[in-house]
């Protein structure tokens, strides 16, 4: 197993091994040039993006600033997402995220640990857990995805929430730790929020 090979395979290893931290460098060069990009270089961003990230789904887009380990050089990105500012990644490992995933501002994905045993942390030892996130959830403001969870699709994480734990498909989930607190229903096929109805036409064209 090479060097950087023991990232993604969730077994105990040093950091700041000189290889990993060559490699570590240039990603970080290019998210420094990305979080440098002005509003109106949005083509200049999206080159970037495909040269930063593992993969970039058509029509998806990161607001910088954009904070990463490895500059999201192992994110994966579907379709249609889009992700508000201050994205934090740990991403010392693969994170996957479903098409049509909203991203609110501030929100923290982790993949990265380290040993409750203190003379290991002691020696700087780390391990990275895959987090994988599903098909069109939404994933509030200030949101904390801890290493090795799945988020199943069409669901959403409230804002604050840290998901310790894996969450199941098509639930509203909330809370530290973050907690199932019901399913998606009928109900919110006719309001979007508290008394307001979604209006017919939009309803007919999901029809």
């Amino acid at each position: 197993m090479s060097v950087l090979d023991v990232l993604h395979s969730g077994e105990l290893y040093l950091p700041l091994d000189p290889a990993i931290a060559e490699e570590q460098s240039k990603c970080m060069e290019l998210l420094y040039e990305y979080n440098a990009t002005r509003p109106s270089e949005m083509e200049k961003r999206m080159a970037l993006l495909r040269q930063m990230l593992a993969e970039v789904g058509e029509e998806s887009y990161i607001e910088p600033p954009m904070h990463a380990n490895w500059g999201g050089a192992h994110l994966h990105l579907g379709r249609n997402i889009w992700a508000n500012f201050n994205l934090t990644l740990v991403d010392d490992t693969h994170i996957y995220i479903g098409d049509y995933t909203m991203i609110g501002p501030n929100v923290t994905i982790a993949t990265a640990g380290h040993p409750v045993l203190p003379e290991l942390r002691q020696e700087g030892y780390q391990f990275n857990q895959p987090v994988f996130i599903g098909n069109n959830c939404w994933l509030g403001a200030g949101v904390i995805v801890l290493p090795g969870v799945t988020v199943g699709d069409n669901t959403v994480i409230g804002a604050g929430s840290v998901v310790t734990k894996d969450i199941p498909s098509g639930v509203v989930a909330v809370g530290t730790p973050c907690r199932v607190l019901r399913p998606v229903d009928d109900r919110d096929r006719l309001f979007y929020y508290r008394d307001k109805r979604i209006p017919s036409e939009l309803l007919n064209k999901e029809d």
